[in-house]
């Protein structure tokens, strides 16, 4: 359906206050279908997000299984040389070092982490407003 079927009169035809109502009334529209693109793309990104995580967290247990017995194997291989005690008191203080530095890994990642925008939807309002502009000043 063009502007003409709808009742709408075009530009060279248009007095200009009904210019600006069509301008109004697409100005609305595009700032609608903008935000339904970022909420939709934010949804996406919010799902996947999930899942990964979900599987991240699997994958976090299941390490941590194994981790376990490794320590233990260790505690029980250093326990041939030295006594028990000292032995699980080594391995102890090597876990909590190591893990020192990896939540310190950790933590300096998120503070450099961009923040979770909508992307796309950020762009082609950008681009929207450039053409906007273009334009008004033609």
């Amino acid at each position: 359906m063009t502007i003409r079927e709808q009742g709408q009169t075009s530009g060279a035809d248009a007095s200009v206050g009904q210019l600006v109502e069509q301008l109004s009334a697409q100005i609305s529209a595009l700032v609608r279908d903008e935000m339904a693109l970022a909420t939709a793309e934010m949804k996406r990104k919010g799902a996947q997000a999930g899942i990964g995580i979900g599987i991240g967290g699997a994958g976090a247990v299941v390490g941590l299984l194994g981790l376990g017995a490794l320590v233990a194997a260790a505690i029980l291989g250093l326990a041939i040389v030295l006594a028990a005690w000292l032995a699980a008191l080594i391995i102890g203080v090597v876990l909590l070092v190591v893990a020192g530095v990896i939540s310190a890994a950790g933590i300096t990642q998120v503070r450099n982490s961009a923040p979770p925008v909508p992307e796309k939807a950020v762009r082609s309002t950008k681009q929207d407003i450039e053409t906007v502009k273009e334009s008004v000043h033609r």
